[in-house]
């Protein structure tokens, strides 16, 4: 463990660490804390320091401006006690905060967050080698303080603990729907409270330009609707997160996403103008041109503005998602890339980031951006933001250049918790497990998937039949493969598994006839129907690049949640962060080992209770305020009951449903039930776990009288939820969906007695009951009766 040495003579560590035990996990694991440290220890006797009102907090070693008054607020919020900061020194402070060097405030990529955290009877002694540690002790140590029955308590225990990767982030898109000064500093207290060091900043884009300009206040006079950040607020957000150990990293998006930016000033854009502002989600065509010297002059000059207000080392280009139309379109600019040998788009949007990069060095700025920026022509000193993969930062890391992750972190599209639990940001082997051994057997599988939007999915999967029973691996066109898992024979032709993916987790459900595959993929909690045919033989399929463990531990620093806002605004921002948040914290922060789900799920409820208490945030107040106005009365005890069933629709369902019916745009209004609903239903994931009890031991009584408490509950609902629905022309489109929770609750119940008494059911009725349940499970109102899940599991146990 940690402590300065002065500490370690005045406390007498030989003793204390003699009188302290490594308890079991399960032990450990009871502890409300997220993310998980790397060595807790409590002694084997267990015990608790309790605090009183009076209370006192004491730094020292560094000068934190306001964080004692913060943080006896905090105390405040968790307790109810008014505390005030002392007025003078206290000889034996409650809470005492040792910092071993004062260092510059301002957080920097290599700050130091080593803590180290002791609660005995004598107190709680925080330690750390800089500010940074002690104030990522200090959200340790918060989280720990309890109201139980025998008063406000601390358990006694001790933690040493620090981040496994440096840079741990959220981005927050302000350009498609602006967000205001207080709602970005809620996030970034979230951001602070969940251990995270980054606030990535996404500024301009087709939409809008929220960065005032002094140089061109065109920018934000004529693109950026009256909602733009001045100068002074864009500072006041530096300190604010300076103030709570935040580094802030702003994004200007170039050469694409350059609507706004065409609006203000055509003269930088391939295309001649007019250009109007965009209202539409999606990747548009204006592109500034990199044969214009003008360009560079305004981009030097932008840049020079950031730097004086943002202080971090990092400025974030974008560079993503660039449509060439406009450059291969232009008579000019195709004659500037014949000129210097530019031999394609690529190459050109390479040529205009050496120019961006020698701009950024002018002004003691590193450049980071996503994929689409690597290039060999550009420095490694690059840093390359990943929303393509596993697969592509894996390229990074092997050209030793330094990456992190978003892929699978975010947080704008609904998924279950689990799967950005599972999101690992170093690249996974296979282990040979691909390859057949002998005397096994494989059948593999092509599959076509069509989406909303978009080219089709396509592919094949391949089951291998051994010794040890089944497993697979999946090939999607262009990426690597992946193993499967959960292989499950549900008949001798229809099968399913499981797969982790960029869609979000995956569970093929098909039927393979001779020849032919049918079925429907699971993508998140929504079915999207598949077809396919058998292959010949396995294919080759593409293996991960594996960079070597020095090349990932050097060059991979960790990731970002990212939070785009077609779908978000303001009003429903806390709802889709917290607690999720605290999901991609952990992953980020705690051991590579630390993959509990179920142990996730249970410190991630007491996390969203301890962020709105302790923090502020406001997840629970919005989604009460959006079903207030939906319902247009203040008792919505119905409507969160009905609430509880439904899921918004996952993956980019939403989105790609608007874009069908031309309502993908800035008008579409995020009002209805679906843009508050939790991205999982937790009443439901808890009803299947019941329902995994019950199929383990038909004759468990807990289970079954738990599983029809429930069921009950949600069909009694109906009488009082129906009125709500046809009084509200918000709430009607979900009428269908009630009716179908009443008779799905009802059909449980009568699946839980059938079960629980060893009753079975003739194929008539199996047939209908799947029908019932296949209708229920279509998306309505872009939202999904989550119970539709748990229920088809447990009529599959049915032999």
């Amino acid at each position: 463990m940690w402590l300065p040495r002065s500490l370690i003579a005045g406390c007498g560590a030989l003793s204390c660490l003699m009188n302290l035990a490594l308890v079991p996990a399960a032990q450990a694991e009871k502890l409300p804390l997220m993310p998980w440290p790397q060595r807790v220890e409590q002694p084997a006797s267990g015990g608790s320091l309790t605090l009183t009102p009076q209370l006192t907090l004491q730094i020292t070693g560094d000068h934190l401006a306001g964080a004692e008054a913060r943080w006896l607020e905090r105390i405040d919020n968790q307790t109810g006690w008014p505390l005030l900061p002392a007025s003078q020194p206290v000889a034996k402070p409650t809470i005492r905060i040792v910092i071993a060097d004062a260092v510059d405030p301002l957080p920097q990529p290599d700050s130091d967050e080593r803590y180290h955290l002791q609660i005995d009877g004598n107190g709680v002694l925080l330690t750390a080698p800089s500010r940074f540690g002690a104030m990522r002790g200090m959200e340790t140590l918060l989280q720990l303080i309890q109201n139980g029955d025998r008063g406000v308590t601390l358990p006694y225990v001790t933690i040493d603990d620090q981040p496994r990767f440096p840079w741990r982030g959220i981005l927050i898109d302000s350009a498609r729907h602006f967000m205001p000064m207080e709602t970005l500093k809620r996030q970034i207290d979230g951001i602070a409270a969940a251990r995270m060091n980054v606030f990535h900043w996404h500024l301009t884009d087709d939409q809008g330009w929220r960065f005032a300009s002094s140089r061109y206040p065109q920018l934000q006079q004529k693109a950026s609707d009256g909602r733009y950040y001045t100068q002074q607020q864009m500072r006041d957000i530096v300190q604010y997160a300076t103030d709570r150990g935040v580094r802030v990293v702003p994004e200007l998006d170039l050469p694409g996403h350059a609507s706004a930016l065409a609006v203000a000033m055509p003269e930088l854009i391939s295309a001649p103008g007019p250009y109007q502002m965009e209202r539409g989600w999606g990747v548009f065509k204006p592109l500034l041109d990199p044969s214009n010297e003008q360009v560079y002059q305004v981009i030097d000059d932008l840049v020079g503005e950031l730097a004086a207000i943002f202080p971090d080392p990092w400025l974030h280009i974008g560079g993503d998602e660039v449509d060439p139309t406009q450059w291969n379109q232009s008579p000019h600019i195709q004659q500037f890339m014949r000129d210097r040998g530019l031999k394609d788009a690529h190459a050109l949007q390479a040529y205009f980031n050496q120019r961006l990069e020698k701009i950024l060095e002018k002004h003691q700025r590193q450049m980071m951006g996503w994929d689409e920026i690597a290039h060999p022509d550009l420095p490694r000193s690059i840093l390359i933001q990943s929303w393509q993969g596993q697969d592509a930062l894996s390229e990074v890391a092997k050209e030793n250049m330094r990456g992190i992750l978003s892929t699978g972190f975010y947080l704008d599209q609904p998924q279950p918790a689990s799967y950005h639990y599972r999101n690992e940001v170093f690249p996974q082997a296979l282990n040979g497990e691909d390859q057949l051994k002998p005397g096994e057997q494989a059948q593999s599988w092509a599959f076509t998937l069509p989406r909303l939007k978009g080219s089709p999915v396509q592919g094949s999967f391949t089951l291998i039949e051994g010794q040890q029973g089944w497993r697979g691996f999946i090939d999607f066109a262009g990426k690597a493969r992946r193993m499967v898992s959960q292989i499950d024979w549900l008949s001798t032709q229809q099968v399913r598994f499981h797969v982790d993916s960029w869609m979000g987790p995956l569970q093929p459900v098909v039927t393979l006839q001779p020849q032919m595959l049918s079925g429907y993929f699971l993508v998140g909690n929504v079915r999207y129907p598949v077809t396919g045919k058998s292959l010949p033989q396995v294919p080759a399929g593409m293996v991960p690049v594996l960079p070597t463990p020095q090349q990932m531990q050097q060059n991979l620093l960790g990731g970002e949640a990212a939070l785009w806002a077609e779908n978000i605004n303001s009003q429903i921002i806390d709802t889709k962060l917290w607690p999720r948040a605290f999901v991609v914290a952990e992953r980020l922060w705690s051991a590579q080992n630390v993959t509990d789900s179920e142990e996730m799920y249970r410190r991630l409820a007491v996390m969203d209770r301890w962020s709105s208490i302790s923090v502020g945030t406001q997840q629970h107040a919005q989604a009460e305020r959006q079903m207030m106005r939906l319902a247009n009365r203040s008792d919505i005890t119905p409507l969160q009951v009905l609430a509880e069933v439904l899921e918004p629709a996952q993956y980019y369902t939403r989105q790609h449903l608007k874009f069908q019916a031309g309502h993908y745009d800035y008008h579409e209004p995020l009002n209805r039930l679906a843009d508050v609903l939790p991205a999982e239903s937790e009443p439901v994931r808890q009803l299947a776990q019941q329902v995994a009890a019950l199929i383990a031991n038909r004759s468990d009584p807990d289970a079954a009288a738990a599983l029809r408490h429930q069921l009950q509950r949600w069909q009694a609902n109906s009488a009082q939820v129906m009125p709500v629905l046809r009084a509200s022309y918000l709430l009607q489109p979900l009428v269908h969906s009630a009716q179908q929770v009443d008779a799905l609750s009802r059909m449980g119940i009568e699946l839980v007695n059938a079960y629980a008494r060893n009753q079975a059911f003739g194929a008539s009725e199996v047939a209908q009951m799947h029908a019932t349940l296949d209708a229920a499970a279509e998306v309505q109102d872009e939202t999904v009766i989550a119970l539709v899940r748990p229920l088809e599991t447990l009529l599959r146990a049915f032999k």
